[in-house]
């Protein structure tokens, strides 16, 4: 169903024909919102023995329509535009699970309990970031946080610094700086096999998730964004490079906004491998526009593990 437009009076119709289409046993369902409001769904859960499929854009989600404990063939769930005011996502089911660009307007963080799934994509969620728990399964991973993330510190400086880690902390690193042990993304992505992090530099999710940082015992494929390369002493590096020990490839995109790049490959010295990081690393790719000081001081730090590069 695809509506490009709706009034309120449509929306319990909406609603009905959503509940009709899942008595009628379909294994896909898809509903498209394009408009500039959102429309919502009533707040009970799905209850279906056969639906596979749920494709949702542009609706509004609550209460607990998003526990999926009566959908138990569910595998694909897909949310775009979407605006998720609900205490959890749970499935004990699903596969596959992609949040683009959608928004939560409450004050608590989204928990996702999903252990089953293969692959995650959390792109440029508004809001609290949300909480993953434990994906065991888990393969794949892309999460980006961009610019509407609410996680980020008003006092962060060019430097890549925190004000968390200081005494003058600002009102958002206050409340996130509560002693607490548990990583919100890292911890429950850490037994991926591919990983794509991306982060504005002022978001202190990832950073505030290494200081407990998991081991990524499965990881091969991580690609990483100048976030993890703008604090003084590389330190974010580091520390995934150091907890990664069967990373075969690592791509960094450097100050890379897309168009003409320049590619710089490297790989390690035979007789001078590192102990610090993965010993079966065997490509090291770096992406940046032009070399500044900036891309030097990351490829200075990479040499210091005996990764030799060349121009592509």
């Amino acid at each position: 169903m695809e509506f490009s437009e709706f009034l309120k009076d449509d929306v319990p119709y909406v609603n009905l024909w959503t509940r009709f289409a899942v008595l009628c046993e379909v294994r896909e369902l898809s509903l498209h919102i394009n408009h500039r409001e959102h429309l919502y769904l009533d707040g009970l859960p799905l209850v279906s023995q056969h639906l596979k499929t749920l494709d949702l854009h542009g609706v509004g989600l609550q209460e607990t329509f998003l526990d999926f404990s009566s959908c138990p063939a569910l595998e694909d769930l897909k949310m775009k535009y979407c605006e998720i005011n609900v205490h959890k996502i749970s499935s004990c089911a699903l596969k596959r699970l992609s949040i683009i660009y959608c928004q939560s307007n409450l004050n608590y963080q989204v928990r996702v309990c999903t252990p089953c799934i293969i692959s995650l994509e959390l792109d440029d969620f508004s809001g609290r970031t949300p909480f993953l728990e434990n994906m065991v399964l888990l393969e794949t991973a892309r999460v980006y946080l961009g610019s509407s993330c609410e996680d980020f510190c008003f006092h962060y400086d060019d430097f890549g610094v925190f004000c968390g880690d200081n005494d003058n902390a600002c009102e958002n690193c206050v409340a996130y700086n509560d002693g607490s042990n548990k990583c919100v993304l890292l911890g429950g992505i850490s037994n991926a096999i591919q990983m794509e992090l991306i982060s504005q530099y002022d978001i202190f999710v990832f950073t505030r998730d290494l200081k407990q940082c998991p081991t990524f015992s499965k990881l091969k494929t991580l690609l990483l964004n100048e976030y993890w390369c703008v604090a003084p002493d590389l330190d974010p590096l580091a520390c995934i490079l150091k907890n990664s020990p069967v990373l075969e490839k690592l791509t960094l995109q450097l100050f890379y906004t897309g168009g003409d790049c320049v590619e710089m490959k490297g790989s390690y010295s035979s007789m001078e491998r590192s102990s610090a990081i993965s010993e079966h690393l065997k490509i090291v790719e770096v992406k940046f526009h032009a070399i500044d000081k900036r891309v030097h001081k990351v490829l200075k730090f990479l040499c210091t593990f005996s990764i030799r590069f060349s121009f592509e």
